[in-house]
C-alpha cells in the first residue's frame, strides 16, 4: 500500500481540516494555522517550486530556524517531487556547509534571512545551485536580493499563477506519483572520517516510524507540543511534527529571536504560552530547565529550599524507579506526596504551562538523578532511544511503562537482536551491539556504498551502540559499541579521523585519544613525543628537568592542538566542538604490552578509559581544565 508523506498529509487534512496544525509567534502572540490553511500554503509554494523548474528527484536544502515556513517548505518540496537536505543552523564553518551542499547535489536552497549570509559567503562555489529562496518574513533585514535569489513571497506568487493556469490534477500529479521507496530527505550525520554521511530516508521510512512511534504513546488531536529542538534534528522531524500531523494535533515552534541566544531565552515564555502536553528534549536542555527551577525555589528563601528538598526526597522514595514494581509500604506516603504536589510541585508545573504530562529525551542517555527529579515534580522525563539511520525512533519509556536507566520498550513492529563484534547473535541478557530491522531502517548513505554495506547488512541496521534486552522486555543502552564521541545534546561524532590527523600533523603528539561521553566539552589523552619536546625546550634555553621547561613543553602541545581550531593552520578540517578543550599528558604510551593497542595497532578504548578514568574525570574539573595542572607537569617527569 502506498504510504508517502504526501499521502499522510492529505489524509490528515481530510480528517482534521479545521484543527490547528501550526502555531507560530512573530510578534505579540501565537497565531494558529489550520490543516486546511496549511494545505493551501503548501500547494501555493509547491506550485511555485514547479514553476521555478524543480523536478522530481531534485535535491533541495533547507537552512532555517524552526518556524511554519520550515514545515510548509519541506511539504512543498514533496509536492514538487524534490528531496529535502535539512541543514543545521549550527553549521558556522563554510566548509561544513559547503560539503553538504556539494555532496548532496543541491540545486535549490530555502533559507531564512538570518542564515542567508552563510549561503552568500559560499554561493560562488556552488555551481549546481540554480535558485536561492529567501523566506519573506526576513526580507526586511536584507537590503536587496542578489543574483539567483528570490523571495518566498515571489515563489508563492509564481505558485498562484501556476495554479491559475493548470488544473489541480496537473499540479498534484507529481506529489501523487511519489512511491514508498522514493527518497524524502538526506540528513547529514557525522561519519567515521572528517566527512559527514548523508542518511537517506524514504517516504515510507518516515510514515513507518510514525506508525511505530504511535505504539509507544497515545496522542490524540487535542494534544500540543512546542518543538524546542532544531527541525533538521531527525527526532524533532518525526515526533515533533509528523506524529502530530498524523493525529490531527498541534505543533508550535519557538519564537525566533534576533540572535540564537534570544531564541533560547524565548523557550520558557513560549512553553507558558503554548501550554504543551509533551516536549522533546535533550540532556543539556533538561539540565538548564532544572537549574531554572532550583533558582526560582532559592529566590523564595532558605525555608522554601529545605521544604522543596524534603518534598523531592519523599516523592522520589514514593515513585521508585519503575512502573513495573509494587509500591509496597511506600503507598503510605501517598497523602504526603499529594500535599507536596498541591503546595509546591503544581506551582512549578505552572511555569511549564500547566498541561505538560512528560518530556521525552532523545540523543544522549539521561542521567538517572535528573529523571528522578522530573518524576518527583510530576513531569516525568522518559528516556527514548534511536538514531537517524532508523528515522530515528527504536524504543522509549512512556507513561504506561517505564524503568529509569532503561531506554524503554521497542516500537512495533521491529526486529531487534544483540550481536558480538563478529556479528553473531548473542543470547538474551548479554551485552553487545544493538542491531535492528524494520521499515524505518534507512535506504543507505548518499553516494557512499561502502559505509552503507558496512552499516546495513541483510536489511539489519548495525547501530554501533552497546546494549542488551532485559528480562523485563525493556532495552538497555549502555553507550558506544564503537568509538563515537557523544555531546551533551546527543549529537555523535567519530573521533578516528581527528585523532589520525592530529598524530600525522603534530610532531609533538605521538598518540591521542579523544573523549566525550555526553559532556559539555571534548577532552583528550595525549602521549607526547618527549624527544621532540626536549629539543624545542632546549632551543628556548630550558631543560625538561625544570618546571619551567615542562610548562614550555605543555604550551607546545597546546599550540599543536590549537592549530586545528579557528584561526589555526589546520582550521576547518573538523568541527571545533569535537576538538579537545583540554588534555591530559600521559606518562607512558599505549602499547600491545599494556593491552591498550590491539594486534591491528588500534587503540582499545575501553581499556584506556578504564586505566585513565581518574585523569579523564580530572579533566572535567576546574583544575583539570587548566593545562598547566600538576598532573600534566608530573607526567613529563
Amino acid at each position: 500500500m502506498k504510504k508517502t508523506l504526501v499521502d499522510l498529509f492529505e489524509n490528515s487534512v481530510k480528517m482534521y481540516p479545521d484543527n490547528t496544525f501550526l502555531l507560530e509567534k512573530k510578534s505579540k502572540k501565537f497565531e494558529p494555522t489550520t490543516y486546511k490553511e496549511t494545505q493551501k500554503l503548501v500547494y501555493r509554494l509547491g506550485a511555485g517550486l514547479q514553476a521555478l523548474g524543480v523536478k522530481k528527484g531534485d535535491t533541495m536544502a533547507l537552512l532555517s530556524e524552526g518556524r511554519n515556513m520550515w514545515i510548509i517548505g519541506e511539504l512543498a518540496m514533496f509536492y514538487a517531487g524534490a528531496i529535502n537536505v535539512p541543514l543545521s543552523i549550527k553549521l558556522e564553518e563554510s566548509n561544513d556547509l559547503m560539503f553538504r551542499l556539494i555532496h548532496g547535489d543541491v540545486q535549490y536552497i530555502m533559507v531564512s534571512g538570518q542564515q542567508l549570509k552563510k549561503i552568500r559567503l559560499i554561493k560562488d562555489k556552488l555551481p549546481l545551485v540554480k535558485q536561492i529562496i529567501v523566506f519573506d518574513e526576513a526580507i526586511d533585514n536584507i537590503k536587496e536580493l542578489q543574483e539567483k535569489e528570490i523571495s518566498a513571497s515571489d515563489v508563492f506568487a509564481l505558485g498562484d499563477k501556476f495554479l491559475a493556469e493548470h488544473t489541480m490534477e496537473e499540479f498534484l500529479a507529481v506529489g501523487n506519483s511519489l512511491q514508498n521507496d522514493d527518497y524524502a530527505t538526506i540528513t547529514y550525520t557525522s561519519g567515521t572520517t572528517a566527512d559527514p554521511k548523508g542518511v537517506v530516508l524514504t517516504h515510507r521510512n518516515y510514515t513507518a516510524n510514525v506508525e511505530q512511534s504511535c505504539t509507544l504513546v497515545d496522542i490524540n488531536e487535542s494534544w500540543r507540543t512546542l518543538i524546542i529542538l532544531p527541525l533538521d534534528h531527525c527526532f524533532a522531524h518525526v515526533v515533533g511534527f509528523y506524529i502530530m500531523l498524523s493525529k490531527g494535533a498541534t505543533a508550535a515552534t519557538v519564537q525566533v529571536g534576533r540572535t540564537p541566544l534570544e531564541t533560547l531565552k524565548n523557550i520558557p515564555l513560549n512553553i507558558k504560552e503554548v501550554k504543551p502536553n509533551f516536549i522533546l528534549s535533550v540532556p543539556a536542555l533538561a539540565k538548564t530547565f532544572k537549574k531554572n527551577i532550583e533558582k526560582g525555589i532559592a529566590a523564595k528563601g532558605a525555608n522554601t529550599v529545605k521544604l522543596f528538598e524534603f518534598a523531592l526526597k519523599v516523592a522520589q522514595i514514593y515513585n521508585g524507579e519503575s512502573s513495573l514494581e509494587s509500591k509496597g509500604m511506600r503507598i503510605f506516603l501517598k497523602p504526603l506526596v499529594a500535599l507536596f504536589d498541591k503546595i509546591l510541585f503544581s506551582k512549578v508545573r505552572e511555569n511549564f504551562g500547566g498541561n505538560l504530562r512528560f518530556f521525552i529525551g532523545g540523543g544522549a542517555l539521561l542521567d538517572k538523578d535528573l529523571q528522578k527529579f522530573y518524576m518527583a515534580i510530576g513531569i516525568p522525563m522518559f528516556q527514548g532511544y534511536g538514531l537517524s539511520e532508523a528515522t530515528p525512533v527504536i524504543s522509549s519509556n512512556g507513561p504506561e511503562l517505564f524503568r529509569l536507566g532503561s531506554s524503554g520498550k521497542l516500537v512495533k513492529p521491529i526486529e531487534l537482536k544483540i550481536c558480538d563484534s563478529d556479528g553473531k547473535e548473542l543470547p538474551a541478557g548479554e551485552k553487545g551491539e544493538i542491531v535492528v530491522k524494520g521499515e524505518n531502517v534507512m535506504a543507505g548513505y548518499w553516494k557512499n556504498p561502502d559505509s552503507t554495506a558496512e552499516t546495513v547488512r541483510d536489511g539489519y541496521l548495525y547501530t554501533g551502540d552497546l546494549g542488551y534486552m532485559g528480562k523485563d522486555g525493556l532495552l538497555y543502552v549502555l553507550g558506544r559499541f564503537k568509538s563515537l564521541l557523544i555531546g551533551s545534546d546527543g549529537e555523535k561524532y567519530s573521533p578516528e579521523g581527528i585523532e589520525e590527523a592530529m598524530v600525522q600533523l603534530s610532531p609533538c603528539i605521538d598518540q591521542i585519544m579523544l573523549y566525550n561521553n555526553q559532556s559539555a566539552y571534548t577532552t583528550a589523552l595525549i602521549v607526547p613525543n618527549k624527544e621532540k619536546l626536549a629539543a624545542i625546550v632546549k632551543a628556548q634555553g630550558l631543560t625538561m628537568d625544570s618546571e619551567e621547561g615542562k610548562k614550555a613543553a605543555i604550551a607546545e602541545i597546546e599550540k599543536e592542538v590549537n592549530a586545528f581550531k579557528k584561526g589555526g593552520e589546520h582550521a576547518a578540517l573538523f568541527p571545533d566542538r569535537w576538538l579537545p578543550s583540554t588534555f591530559a599528558i600521559l606518562p607512558e604510551p599505549f602499547t600491545e604490552q599494556n593491552q591498550m593497542i590491539n594486534s591491528t595497532m588500534k587503540m582499545v578504548r575501553g581499556k584506556i578509559e578504564k586505566a585513565y578514568a581518574a585523569r579523564i574525570e580530572h579533566l572535567y574539573t576546574a583544575e583539570g581544565k587548566q593545562i598547566l595542572n600538576p598532573e600534566n607537569i608530573k607526567s613529563l617527569g
